[in-house]
């Protein structure tokens, strides 16, 4: 088994969204080992984002991911749950995204498409260590 750290994002929640999405993943057969409505901090948004910093939607981005709730989860799966996950999101541009994904059948907005996933088993380690540094696979 294997984890993957996921974000749904201030517009998920918003639009009330998370049973919708949390759902999809559970009908996959993926298991939440952690999930958390928080308020994030721009510092730990930053850091999460660091490869970002300096690009025209830096800005933007941490002010979206700051302005209401998110939901940060871990979700356990097979040993390509970082590839299932990010194959059931679907293209960050949601008007690329195909239908049957979350982003293709629920996102509106490029710059608010609900959900962020880790890109890779790194990623997923690196961030799990960000949002739960308490954390230890079972």
């Amino acid at each position: 088994m294997a984890t993957t750290f996921i974000i749904l994002k201030p517009d998920a929640v918003e639009r009330g969204l998370i049973g919708e999405i949390t759902t999809r993943f559970e009908r996959r057969g993926l298991r939440f080992l952690a999930f958390e409505l928080r308020q994030l901090e721009a510092s730990l948004v930053q850091q999460h984002y660091a490869e970002h910093r300096g690009k025209p939607f830096y800005d933007d981005l941490v002010a979206f991911l700051t302005r209401g709730p998110v939901v940060v989860g871990i979700i356990e799966g097979p040993a390509q749950v970082v590839e299932m996950v990010r194959t059931m999101m679907g293209a960050t541009d949601s008007a690329k995204a195909a239908p049957g994904t979350i982003r293709g059948d629920l996102a509106m907005l490029v710059d608010e498409n609900l959900i962020h996933g880790s890109d890779s088993p790194a990623s997923a380690e690196r961030e799990i260590g960000l949002f739960f540094p308490e954390f230890r696979p079972v």
